[in-house]
């Protein structure tokens, strides 16, 4: 243990621990039995730790914490556990039938009681996963003016601009270790929902807590404003952003170098900054340009391409051979897709030892204007050039599928049902096992249901979505969709590069989790037709790709060795 000062003299204990994870309030050292509130600097007391989400217990204060912290009669007598509070939670949040009531229950009670918040969604996460996040969460992004209640995270407009580090520091929390960020242009399937995408870095971050163990106070959620232009929400009375065209160009980028910088020096070198939904345009290049200089990884783009490298790697325990043995098929060349292909390629040289140039020969992928071939290269954005290989257009992906007749297909594409009868059953005509991953959300945007795949390959897909599907009976067996879920990587994949002290992004700490996460994999699994793991043993698994991680951090020697620095 070691004194600290902090907030203009304030005198505190910090627990130091191993990777730099900074315990300047004392949270890990809390017990039940002390008196007084350790992870404070001032103890919140009566009424006022009541409306304290992150300290109240509600019915659950025992009595000498209700004696000690002046809580007499300001709630009943009875003493109730969490473990009865979670019981009648869950009874009433099963009575809600519409998804986006559920989500606001949720909301509702992270406001007043975070503990009982990650308690609920740790013991229940295969229930209300999908409720915290893909798909309810991008309904809620949809009506996020209407249901707005208070603020979860920062707000920075174009009002804020030459003031961001101010804006930062008006942040309650001073010891932060990972913000996500986005500017709302590009959430989900659902397109530009400009200010209400802060739904999004929220969602993101209760999991980083709940799947990942990283302190509720230690996350930051940002939404970067530069306008909209989505045309109904500039004329939404309830909408809650800045009413104007986006900001493009100079000003745009202004203002990301403003919030880039500032973040680092308000938080430090090791502070993880996770871009989401960003439009393509923007993604590619904010990622290109501050990989070499900060900590920056973005999940759209290497998040899903790691999780999707991982369901490869433990299919092939089905479908046999090595990835190398296989040809893919991209529908969707944007983030996710080029993403994605980009690892596999990556993973299948290191496999083989072969150039990577050679390695994206596998790899072909389908925009809006038909399979990507190297006469249309000059026409074609930069991230799609090295995907434009030496064929003869083909406009159709049932026509692309027929020619270049791949064993993995691949959904990306965020448009629906492009995944047809025709295209599934082409796919089965040549591969006995084919393989499917229909990863648009949400559940609306799927390339193809579950149901429809395993009939009309005649039960021989080996399938998996982003968003959930319900187990489908066909022929008599109970095939189990797996859920290519960004979820399994990104709260493991970010624990990794905290507890590890981690100053940039590699690629090979991205192999490092998909071979961690296809490692869990059992096979009872297998049985089903699973190429993912339960969600239920989501924190071991997280936690096992975070060792994973951070070997691959110290073996790579990105890390400040002054861990507290």
């Amino acid at each position: 243990m070691e004194t600290v000062m902090i907030n203009g003299g304030d005198e505190v204990y910090r627990n130091g621990v191993a990777g730099g994870v900074e315990d300047v309030y004392g949270e890990d050292g809390a017990t039940e039995d002390q008196l007084v509130t350790p992870w404070t600097v001032s103890v919140a007391s009566g009424y006022t730790l009541l409306r304290d989400p992150h300290h109240n217990k509600g019915l659950a204060f025992n009595e000498k914490e209700r004696d000690a912290h002046y809580l007499r009669g300001l709630l009943p007598p009875s003493i109730v556990t969490q473990e009865l509070q979670e019981k009648k939670l869950m009874h009433n949040f099963r009575q809600y039938q519409v998804p986006l009531q559920r989500y606001m229950a949720m909301m509702d009670l992270q406001e007043r009681n975070e503990r009982l918040f990650y308690k609920l969604l740790i013991d229940n996460v295969e229930e209300l996963l999908p409720v915290v996040y893909t798909p309810t969460v991008g309904e809620a992004c949809q009506k996020y003016g209407s249901i707005f209640r208070r603020p979860q995270g920062l707000y920075i407009s174009l009002k804020e601009k030459g003031k961001v580090l101010e804006v930062l520091k008006n942040w309650p929390e001073r010891s932060i270790q990972v913000i996500v960020v986005t500017d709302g242009e590009r959430i989900l399937g659902l397109g530009d929902l400009g200010c209400q995408g802060m739904g999004i870095p929220v969602g993101k971050l209760s999991l980083y807590t709940a799947l990942g163990g990283v302190r509720p106070s230690a996350c930051l959620p940002v939404t970067i404003d530069v306008g909209t232009n989505n045309e109904k929400l500039l004329n939404d009375e309830f909408y809650i952003g800045l009413k104007q065209k986006r900001a493009t160009g100079q000003e745009y980028n202004e203002l990301m170098e403003e919030f880039i910088s500032a973040v680092k020096q308000n938080y430090g070198e090791k502070v993880l900054v996770q871009f989401e939904d960003f439009a393509n345009h923007n993604a590619f290049e904010l990622l290109a340009k501050y990989s070499q200089t900060h900590l920056v990884f973005n999940d759209d783009i290497q998040g899903t391409a790691s999780v999707v490298l991982a369901g490869l790697l433990a299919a092939l325990k089905l479908v046999g051979g090595t990835l190398a043995d296989h040809k893919f098929l991209f529908l969707g060349a944007g983030e996710a897709g080029t993403g994605i292909a980009e690892l596999i390629a990556l993973e299948i040289s290191r496999q083989t030892k072969a150039p990577v140039e050679e390695t994206r020969k596998q790899i072909w992928l389908v925009d809006s204007k038909g399979l990507i071939v190297s006469s249309r290269k000059e026409s074609l954005q930069h991230f799609k050039k090295p995907w434009a290989h030496e064929h003869e257009p083909v406009k159709e992906l049932v026509d692309a599928v027929k020619e270049i007749k791949p064993t993995v297909l691949i959904g990306t594409s965020g448009v629906g049902k492009t995944f047809t009868k025709e295209v599934v059953e082409a796919m089965a005509s040549f591969n006995e096992k084919p393989l499917i991953l229909s990863l648009s959300n949400p559940t609306s945007h799927s390339e193809c249901t579950a149901e429809e795949a395993y009939t009309w390959s005649e039960g021989r897909a080996i399938f998996a979505s982003g968003s959930p599907f319900d187990p489908v009976m066909y022929d008599g067996k109970v095939f189990v969709p797996g859920q290519a879920n960004n979820a399994y990587i990104f709260p493991g994949f970010g624990l990794g590069l905290i507890i590890s002290g981690a100053i940039r992004v590699r690629d090979d700490m991205l192999l490092a989790a998909s071979e961690a996460l296809a490692a869990q994999v059992t096979q009872e699994n297998y049985d089903k037709g699973l190429i993912y793991p339960p969600f239920s043993n989501i924190r071991k698994i997280s936690a096992h790709i975070a060792a994973k991680v951070a070997a691959k951090v110290y073996e790579l020697g990105e890390y400040l060795s002054d861990v507290f620095g």
